[in-house]
């Protein structure tokens, strides 16, 4: 596959419901495309907020081809830039974390304030301009405590997820929360592969032991019907939460790029625990008046799925490293306040998430390993079970195709 002209021949040849052909997960052309029509034009999930929470405090990360640092400046302002000295190109911020009051290339000691511009480049001449070789800004915007950046050069509009990121997140207070807890996992698998996982629970019987003590593993709790129906324990879930000042019905974006909803967990469930309790149960995260305030689901394409709880938050990172590895960064939030020991064990608080990001981290693999052979040949979806998968495929195409034709999405447009 090495032309647009190839690709779009194949997803024109695609039967509906149906898989994507092999090539989209195995070909390293075609993942090349999907950074580049995707990957560094969409938004993407970054970091909590909480995660920085004093000047000077900084994160990087790796997108695709793309090295980023997020630093929060001496204003509070949370930004964004390109991880490359404005002078020879070395990488300013080389740890995965860190905090400095000045950003100093390791290299030559070019220094830029936390706000990007450059202060001091040594033995530079009379003529040197400093204001012009700041560091190169990356859209980056925080909305509800959670920091997105989007690497094109006109982002598509950010303000309507926003706003809704604000109102449906207020009550968990993210900008009060603290990470307890982090793992980093890659995954032998396509980066669509690992979202596809996410958006089914059609395996979690079979594979997900722990999760499934809390999880409602039925489609009624996660989408709705042809009507727009859900179940009643969800509809009733709704009711009670709201009245507590908790959004909680599904909202969608118009092309289906993100959403949140909020579900009950099963039975008496609290949290995500191997006995259903709240792992942090005095210092909850949430305002939520009740222990029982189940699970705000939200995503965000291509690169984040969440569950915000009422004693905890979990907030998931995808970023692709080939066409058949996929990094997965999860970090468990607890309150700022909440002592390590004494209102929570980290054990009790992550064991049922590192099991089962270990146990999709084997059925991506198996997927992978299953599509790699010649002999693959794409299946059916089950509306009932996946659904979820096949709106993702949906939307993934959709985003896609204007794009390799030159034309502009609805959302560009909009």
């Amino acid at each position: 596959m090495t032309t647009h002209t190839e690709m779009l021949e194949l997803i024109r040849s695609r039967t509906p419901g149906y898989a994507l052909p092999r090539p989209f997960y195995t070909d390293p052309e075609i993942f090349d495309v999907d950074m580049e029509t995707i990957w560094y034009r969409d938004w993407l999930f970054a970091i909590p907020a909480c995660e920085i929470p004093q000047s000077g405090n900084y994160v990087t990360m790796q997108v695709g081809a793309y090295a980023i640092v997020i630093v929060r400046g001496a204003d509070g302002r949370i930004r964004a830039f390109h991880n490359a000295c404005r002078h020879r190109g070395s990488r300013v911020c080389a740890a995965r974390k860190g905090s400095a009051p000045k950003l100093v290339c390791p290299y030559h000691q070019w220094t830029y304030e936390l706000d990007g511009r450059l202060l001091y480049a040594r033995d530079m001449g009379p003529d040197f301009k400093a204001a012009d070789h700041g560091l190169k800004a990356v859209a980056c915007e925080e909305a509800g405590g959670v920091v997105y950046i989007c690497l094109a050069d006109e982002p598509a509009p950010f303000a309507p997820f926003a706003e809704q990121a604000a109102r449906y997140l207020a009550p968990h207070r993210l900008n009060e929360a603290k990470v307890a807890f982090e793992s980093t996992i890659v995954e032998k698998g396509n980066w669509k592969l690992v979202i596809e996982n996410n958006r089914e629970c059609y395996h979690c019987a079979g594979s997900h032991p722990e999760l499934c003590r809390t999880y409602p593993d039925r489609p009624g709790f996660t989408s709705m019907d042809e009507s727009g129906a859900m179940e009643p324990a969800v509809t009733a879930h709704w009711q009670k939460c709201e009245a507590a000042g908790m959004p909680s019905k599904f909202v969608i974006a118009p092309d289906h790029q993100w959403r949140f909803a909020r579900i009950p967990l099963l039975g008496a469930g609290e949290s995500y625990t191997m006995d259903g309790k709240a792992a942090v149960p005095n210092k909850r995260l949430a305002n939520a008046p009740f222990a029982d305030a189940g699970s705000l689901l939200s995503f965000h394409y291509p690169n984040t799925w969440n569950h915000f709880l009422a004693d905890h938050s979990i907030v998931f990172r995808v970023l692709p490293i080939s066409a058949t590895e996929t990094e997965v960064t999860t970090k468990w939030l607890v309150h700022k306040d909440a002592v390590e020991g004494v209102d929570y064990d980290v054990n009790n608080l992550s064991r049922v998430w590192v099991a089962t990001n270990d146990e999709d981290r084997q059925v991506v693999e198996e997927n992978q390993r299953g599509i790699n052979s010649p002999a693959f040949v794409p299946g059916p979806y089950s509306e009932i079970q996946e659904d979820g998968v096949i709106q993702f495929v949906d939307w993934y195409l959709r985003t896609l195709e204007p794009r390799l034709t030159g034309k502009k999405s609805l959302r560009e447009v909009a």
